[in-house]
C-alpha cells in the first residue's frame, strides 16, 4: 500500500513540476519553451515511464498521474502568470492525458521480444515523427534527437 501512495506522489509531483518547468520554459525561453510544448518531449517521457514501471496496471496508473499533474500544473501556472493559451490547447492534451493510460497499455508490448512489439515501437516513432511535422512544422534537431532516443529505448535496450 505505501509503494502504491508512493507512485502516486511521486508521478503527479513529477508531472507537476514539469508542468510548472514548461510553462515557465513557454515564459521566459524560446527553444526550451518549444521543446516542452510539442508531443515528441511528452511522447518519451511516458514511455521512460512505462520501461521503469513494474507492471502494465503500473505503467498505465503512472504515466495518468504524470500527464493529469502537467496538465493541471501547467494551465495553473498560466492562469497565475496571467499567460494567453487556447482551449482547443486545453481541449487537445485533456484528451491525450485521458487517453494515456490506453498509450502505455500498448506501449507496455513494445518491451516483448515479437512482431507484435516491433510493430507497436514503429508505430511510436512514426507518430512522433508525424506529429512533428505536422502539428509543430518539424522535424528540428531536437526532435531527431528525441526520436533517436526513442529509437533506443524501443529497439536497442535490453526488454524482458
Amino acid at each position: 500500500m505505501k509503494k502504491i501512495i508512493f507512485n502516486i506522489l511521486i508521478f503527479s509531483f513529477i508531472g507537476a513540476f514539469l508542468g510548472v518547468l514548461s510553462k515557465m520554459l513557454d515564459i521566459y525561453t524560446t527553444n526550451l519553451g518549444n521543446i516542452f510544448s510539442e508531443l515528441s518531449i511528452w511522447i518519451l517521457f511516458g514511455v521512460f515511464i512505462v520501461y521503469f514501471s513494474k507492471t502494465r496496471k503500473e505503467a498505465m496508473i503512472n504515466v495518468f498521474l504524470f500527464c493529469v499533474g502537467m496538465l493541471i500544473s501547467y494551465y495553473l501556472t498560466a492562469e497565475f502568470t496571467h499567460s494567453i493559451y487556447a482551449k482547443n490547447f486545453i481541449i487537445g492534451w485533456s484528451i491525450f492525458s485521458l487517453f494515456s493510460p490506453i498509450f502505455a497499455y500498448f506501449t507496455w508490448f513494445t518491451k516483448r521480444k515479437g512482431a507484435f512489439g516491433k510493430i507497436i515501437s514503429l508505430g511510436i516513432l512514426l507518430f512522433t515523427l508525424l506529429a512533428s511535422i505536422f502539428l509543430f512544422d518539424g522535424p528540428r534537431w531536437y526532435d531527431i534527437l528525441i526520436l533517436a532516443l526513442l529509437f533506443y529505448i524501443l529497439f536497442m535496450r535490453k526488454k524482458d
